[in-house]
């Protein structure tokens, strides 16, 4: 896939478990994890770029994109638009009963 063709930024958010991260984008579905800040962007973005070179080869693209809410407009793919990351509060008591 070539660079030039990038019509969207993709949203992702970056986790930290232990002494590894965690990339996740939602409007994808895809993780990946690394040691580092650093090493995880990298990651991630190579992730990014496996999945649609094999979306593409595969003849999928459509198909997928759209099962995750995905619209096209104008010959150009648009995710669906992230509105907010919130958290919600959870009761450590509430947990155990679960």
């Amino acid at each position: 896939m070539d660079k030039k063709n990038i019509l969207f930024n993709l949203p992702f958010s970056i986790f930290k478990e232990g002494k590894h991260f965690i990339a996740y984008s939602p409007v994808l579905d895809l993780s990946t994890s690394g040691k580092d800040y650093e090493e995880i962007r990298r990651r991630f973005y190579e992730v990014v770029q496996i999945f649609f070179e094999e979306l593409i080869k595969k003849g999928t693209l459509k198909e997928v994109l759209t099962s995750l809410g995905w619209q096209k407009t104008r010959q150009r793919w648009q995710p669906p638009v992230l509105i907010a990351q919130d958290y919600v509060p959870i009761s450590p008591y509430s947990l155990e009963k679960v």
